[in-house]
């Protein structure tokens, strides 16, 4: 591996994405450029290559990544409604981190459709504790991240009110709803 002069240390695949996230927080995906990223790591252009095919390469791996950089709930023990909670807030915490790259990823499902990914095996881990049944799992994790989307979406366009104190308040309604419906789901009398 060339080490540029300026440098003076490897690039290395971390680096480069975690630069890359950075950029594209604080301008857009569509601002992210290999020559802009380049300049940030203080390499030749053309040294990015050895490590990812081109931007959109590059981005894909930002995504498909995404849910690495969430703190996942362990299955500890504690109630399923406990670890969902915990759930709903590390998602939400990092759409609020990560809103630009999260923006991108939902206007390109396709990228992340993947079920085998960490997210969604908790998710589901979680929902066999609530007693979803197996044959009602994808629907599920559907409509609860359809919900908990709906809910961001309202954040990051400014639908909601822009005080964090408040947002918290809401989102934490949002999830005792999601709670209270999914402990009714499997009841006999729902």
């Amino acid at each position: 591996m060339a080490v540029s002069a300026r440098r003076g240390t490897p690039l290395t695949i971390e680096e480069i994405c975690t630069t890359a996230l950075r950029l594209v927080e604080e301008g857009g995906v569509e601002a992210l450029s290999m020559r802009k990223l380049a300049a940030e790591l203080r390499v030749n252009p053309m040294s990015l290559y050895h490590h990812v095919e081109n931007k959109e390469a590059l981005i894909k791996i930002l995504c498909t990544t995404a849910d690495q950089r969430i703190k996942l709930p362990a299955d500890d023990g504690s109630p399923w409604q406990d670890q969902l909670r915990r759930l709903a807030i590390a998602y939400h915490e990092h759409t609020r981190t990560h809103s630009n790259l999260w923006a991108y990823l939902h206007q390109h499902p396709e990228i992340i459709s993947d079920r085998k990914h960490a997210l969604w095996q908790a998710l589901y881990r979680i929902l066999r504790l609530a007693g979803v049944p197996e044959s009602e799992l994808r629907r599920t994790s559907d409509v609860l991240h359809a919900f908990v989307t709906g809910f961001v979406m309202a954040e990051t366009q400014g639908h909601l009110p822009d005080d964090p104190e408040e947002i918290e308040r809401d989102f934490d309604t949002a999830i005792r709803l999601i709670i209270h419906g999914l402990a009714n789901f499997s009841s006999p009398t729902s």
